[in-house]
This record gives structure tokens, sequence and C-alpha cells, in this order.
């Protein structure tokens, strides 16, 4: 394949619905977990923030490669992560570090994010 035809299949992350709510969400996240205690910084607050922006990031990731295919295993990733970023967020509701209200909503947001990026994973392997 040319080096133009791969440029041409690439596509703009910025562009995807998905990635745009991702992204969100992790600005969210890190404005959060900025009233975490201290004792945290490298505990759950690290990996919460890991989490959150491991889904847009392997969402930017997978627009880079050349086929549906490899498109499709990164966001299998970010769901993953999304998933991870949903069990941590409930431990920091657990913990008092996050109210019940905060957590509702989150919780909502990442689970409106795991059901685009499952059904664009569906229509990307419908194909394969």
């Amino acid at each position: 394949m040319s080096r133009w035809l791969q440029q041409a299949k690439m596509r703009d992350f910025k562009q995807l619905k998905v990635w745009e709510k991702a992204h969100n969400l992790t600005v969210q996240v890190y404005k959060i977990t900025k009233s975490f205690p201290p004792d945290e910084r490298f505990g759950l607050t690290g990996q919460l923030r890991r989490a959150a922006a491991s889904v847009p990031t392997n969402i930017a990731e997978g627009c880079g490669r050349d086929t549906e295919r490899d498109f499709a295993r990164f966001l299998s990733i970010a769901a993953g992560s999304a998933s991870e970023l949903e069990y941590q967020l409930l431990l920091a509701s657990d913990l008092s570090y996050i109210e019940n209200e905060i957590l509702a909503n989150l919780t909502q947001q990442v689970n409106e994010v795991k059901m685009m990026l499952n059904v664009f994973i569906k229509k990307l392997t419908a194909n394969s």
C-alpha cells in the first residue's frame, strides 16, 4: 500500500464523539482528584488519572492504525480502561473521597462512553 493511501486511511480522533466524551471525562477526573488526600497521590489519584486518560489515548492511537481490526482492538482496550475507571470511582466513593452525586454523574458518563465504544467496535468488526 502506498504511503499516500495509508495516510488517507488515518482518522482524526478529535472528530469522534466518543473521544470527545472520554476526553471531557478525563478532564473532570483530573479536577476531582485534586481534592484527594495527599497520601493518595501515588495511589488512587494516580490510578484514576491513568485509567481515565487511557480511554481517549487508546481511541486516538487506534485512529492512527491502518486496519479496522487494529482500530477495534484499541477501542477494546479503551473499553477495558473505562471499566477500570468505573471501579476506581466506586472505590473513591466508598472511601468518601467523592460524593454520591459526583459518583453517579461520572458513572453515567463512563457507561455512555463504554456503550459508544461497544457499538463502534461492533461496527468495525461486522465486516471482518
